[in-house]
Order: C-alpha cells, then sequence, then structure tokens
C-alpha cells in the first residue's frame, strides 16, 4: 500500500510529545513490512537546515488560500521513507514550539495554519502536485490534521483515510469566526459536523468524516466512549464505535536499547542489570544528588500539567523522601507545578533534581539511572514512557488507566507468583493512593532484590516493538480499502 501519513510532529524535526516519536517510528514500521510510507510534516523554523544532512529538494511551489508555499522532500533518518516538508515561511518559521509562542500562548492563527497543513495533505494525497504518486490510505494524526477527513470526504477518487486520536482532550477547538475565515462550506456548520457548542472543532472533522477513527491504546478507545473521559464527544465516539478501535502505540527499540545506548555511561541488558547501577551513581553524580547505592532513586518524565498527575507528585514526594528516597524530574509546563517542585527540591537538598526543559540525552540517562519511575496519570491515552521504564529494567508506578492499564502488570500475590509482574498499579488518582503505591514499590525493591530483578527482566523482555501495531495499522488499512471499494461499487 502507498501511505500518507501526516502529523504536525516528528521526531527529530519537531517534539512536543509523544506524537513524535509515533510519526518517526510507526511509518519505518510500516515500510519495514512492505508498504510505502511518505510523511508529510510543516517546515518549522529550522526544520528545513535540520533536515539538509539528508538531503532536501524542491519538489513544488505553488499559493493556496493566499499563502505561498514549497513543498520540499527529505527522508525520515535511517529509513527509506520519504519526508515531504511543507514549507511557509509567513506561518510556520517562527520561534517558540509548533503550537504557541516562547511565553506558552497558542498562536492565534492555529487555525489557519493547520487548515493548510490539511489541504496540502489532501492534494498531496491525490497527486495534484504531480508529482507521480497517489496515496490509497491517508492517516492523520490528532487535531491538527481533522480537516482532512471532511476535505476528502465528498471526493470521488481518494484513498481511504485513517484518524489516530492521541490524546482526546487537545480538540482544536476555535471561534465561529474561524470556520468562517478558512471559506468551509456553510453544511459543516452543525452539530453533526464541526460545530461544538458554538465554537469549532478540527477533532470532530477527523471523528466524523474518517473511514476508520483509531486511539492508541485498547483500553483508551474504551474510555473516551464514557462521560468521564469522552471530553464531551463520547456519544459521538458512541455512535462511530463501529469504525473505532485502539491500538497501542509502539516504542523504537534501536533507540530506547540500552545495551547500545550511546546516552548511557554504561550499557546493560536483562543478563547484564549489575552494570544498572553504574548508571544510578552517574545520573546522581550529574544531578547533584548524593551518590548513594541505598538510596531508591525516583525517576520521572514529562509535560508539568494536571493531566500527568504531577501535583500528586509532589504531594506523595515529602513523605517518601523523608523515608530516604531521591527524586530526579526532567519536564517543563504549568509554572504551578515549577514552583511547587523548585520549593521540595529547596527543602530536601541533595535529594531532589529538577531540571526544566527537555533533554532527549538525559531522558535516556534518567530512565537508566532510577530504580522507580512515577506516572500517575490522571489520563494515558498511551502513553511511552513506561514502556521506555521497563525496556530499561526500571520498575512503573501507574495509575490504571489507558495505555498504562494495557501495559503495565501490577505486582499483586497472582502476579508475583506466576511470573508476569511488571510493576505497580494504583486506581485512585489521589496523592495519598500514589504514595501508598509507591511505598509498596520502595519495600519490595529493598526486602526482596531477587524478585525486584525478576520483574526487571521481565519487562525488559517484553515485546513493546512496533512489529505487532505496525501488522494491526496493516489489517486496519486494508479494511478501510475494502470499504471504500465496496461503497464504490454500491
Amino acid at each position: 500500500m502507498r501511505i500518507l501519513f501526516v502529523s504536525s510532529e516528528v521526531f527529530p524535526f519537531a517534539k512536543t510529545g509523544g506524537l513524535a516519536d509515533v510519526s518517526a517510528s510507526l511509518p519505518r514500521a510500516l515500510q519495514a513490512i512492505g508498504h510505502q510510507v511518505n510523511v508529510l510534516m510543516p517546515a518549522y523554523r529550522g526544520v528545513l537546515a535540520a533536515a539538509q544532512p539528508l538531503g532536501v529538494r524542491l519538489r513544488h511551489a505553488t499559493e493556496i488560500d493566499g499563502h505561498g508555499l514549497r513543498l520540499f522532500e527529505s527522508r525520515l533518518p535511517g529509513s527509506r521513507n520519504k519526508l515531504w516538508l511543507l514549507d511557509c515561511p509567513a506561518l510556520f518559521d517562527r520561534a517558540g514550539n509548533p503550537y504557541h509562542n516562547e511565553s506558552g500562548h497558542d498562536w492565534p492563527d492555529n487555525p489557519v495554519r493547520f487548515a493548510l497543513l490539511c489541504r496540502v495533505a489532501a492534494l498531496l494525497a491525490c497527486d495534484a502536485f504531480g508529482l507521480g504518486w497517489q496515496a490509497d490510505v491517508l492517516h492523520c494524526n490528532d487535531w491538527q490534521t481533522g480537516l482532512v477527513p471532511l476535505l476528502l470526504h465528498e471526493q470521488a477518487a481518494r484513498p481511504a483515510v485513517v484518524f489516530t486520536i492521541h490524546n482526546l482532550a487537545y480538540q482544536g477547538l476555535f471561534p465561529e469566526s474561524a470556520f468562517h475565515a478558512l471559506r468551509l462550506p456553510a453544511r459543516h456548520w452543525h452539530p453533526d459536523a464541526l460545530e461544538f457548542h458554538g465554537q469549532m472543532s478540527f477533532i470532530k472533522g477527523g471523528i466524523v468524516f474518517a473511514d476508520r477513527v483509531t486511539t492508541v491504546s485498547p483500553t483508551y478507545a474504551a474510555e473516551i466512549r464514557t462521560a468521564a473521559f469522552g471530553c464531551g464527544l463520547e456519544g459521538l465516539l458512541q455512535h462511530r464505535s463501529a469504525v473505532l478501535s485502539g491500538i497501542l502505540n509502539g516504542i523504537d527499540t534501536s533507540v530506547w536499547n540500552p545495551l547500545r545506548d550511546p546516552a548511557l555511561a554504561q550499557g546493560f541488558g536483562a543478563t547484564s542489570l549489575t552494570e544498572k547501577r553504574v548508571n544510578k551513581r552517574a545520573i546522581q553524580s550529574e544531578l547533584g544528588l548524593a551518590e548513594d547505592a541505598d538510596s531508591v532513586l525516583l525517576g520521572s518524565i514529562g509535560r508539568l500539567a494536571e493531566q500527568k498527575g504531577v501535583d500528586l507528585i509532589a504531594g506523595a514526594l515529602p513523605a517518601l523522601l523523608r523515608g530516604g528516597a531521591q527524586f530526579v524530574l526532567l519536564g517543563s509546563g504549568d509554572s504551578r507545578y515549577e514552583q511547587a517542585l523548585a520549593e521540595l527540591s529547596l527543602a530536601f537538598p541533595g535529594r531532589v533534581a529538577l531540571r526544566l526543559g527537555y533533554d532527549e540525552g538525559l531522558a535516556h540517562r534518567i530512565e537508566a539511572g532510577a530504580d522507580i519511575f512515577l506516572m500517575p496519570s490522571r489520563f494515558e491515552p498511551c502513553g511511552l514512557n513506561q514502556m521506555y521504564s521497563l525496556r530499561y529494567g526500571t520498575l512503573p508506578v501507574v495509575h490504571g488507566v489507558g495505555g498504562l492499564a494495557d501495559t503495565v502488570v501490577d505486582a499483586c500475590e497472582a502476579s508475583m507468583k506466576d511470573g508476569s509482574a511488571t510493576g505497580f498499579v494504583f486506581h485512585e488518582p489521589s496523592a495519598a493512593a500514589l504514595g501508598e503505591c509507591a511505598l509498596r514499590a520502595i519495600t519490595l525493591w529493598r526486602e526482596n532484590p531477587e524478585a525486584w530483578a525478576r520483574m526487571q527482566v521481565r519487562g525488559m523482555r517484553t515485546d513493546f516493538s512496533w512489529r505487532a501495531s505496525a501488522r494491526a495499522y496493516e489489517d486496519l488499512y486494508a479494511a478501510a480499502l475494502a470499504q471504500l471499494h465496496a461503497a464504490r461499487c454500491a
């Protein structure tokens, strides 16, 4: 199959979260099993320069909706996947990140910026630019690509369209004026299309008009059809449940490989776990923590946001730190949480290390050096860090929702007995529940190192690669194509 994969961020060119990792890894995995997968993303500031070592050539120049644009072709690193870069300096060549400025405020013209990405994707998939390539399947990701299914819906000769929800909480909501400014057909200003309680919803375009809708874990696919997790769209998702499914994300096991990770002080594997201690000492030294092998090291990486349960971590930590634990966090986000964690680092000198921002190498070193990883998300569509942690022998403590529930087996009596346990799961989103679960993990780490090591080995040997998920997407694409063909023949 010829597949066009469209995303607002792709690692290593632009990354704010897991979407970027998926957008780099899944196309490569699909290409590896025989499909031709080309990727489209915006050329944000610095992206063209970053792609230069891989080769960049101009393929097309045109004007759409009054915006001059150029389409460049490069490739994903370490692959044969073509990477198409949408260059429109007026919309994408800016400081800040893909969605907001350096002050953290959303770009006011985000609907215009990502509507252009959608229009280019729809045209590119149908070879409207004359590149001699037409997609069988167009795979869209998150609200930034939500208008693509709508734009293609009524075209006779179109690809099958798959829309993946990576996080339903981010819906691309804009005022009604944005809908009219984009000059979309008036009939789509309707509750059965883009209108959502008086606002325009990009994500509804994907959910309503795609041939298949997916999420990034089976549990999350079920959760978003309920009022607790549906963000007001649970009725629509229940209505589309026949074409809604959850496919668990994988991880790039070549990038996240503790045996050959160049970011680590010492490589290690399931048969050389003693070498993990070297990485613990190294990260303690790097971040100014006391170099104490007998202090359990807790780690966390991610956005400092309510969704991620950062307030639960801040509430649970004092008791754990007084009990002798150390804690390191890498991330940035809400200033309230940054301040709360900064106060903890002052209250517990030498026991708390806080690094604001994002550093890919440091993320790898934290995963390798920590003993326990805290991931108390209030909701988590899939999550990747718990899989990175398991791969690196760092046992996760997680809230049992979404992809966390699908990937971590709690160390209860039965799972410890049958050898399936890989981590620790709690079910109430509270600081007390997180603290109790973390203490359960710390107690096992201190009192039963043999059982702990068995859990580490089990987690490190669990297959979280993209192989199985790529095959599941392959089957989904085939089903979407068959449905489209049947509709044309009806």
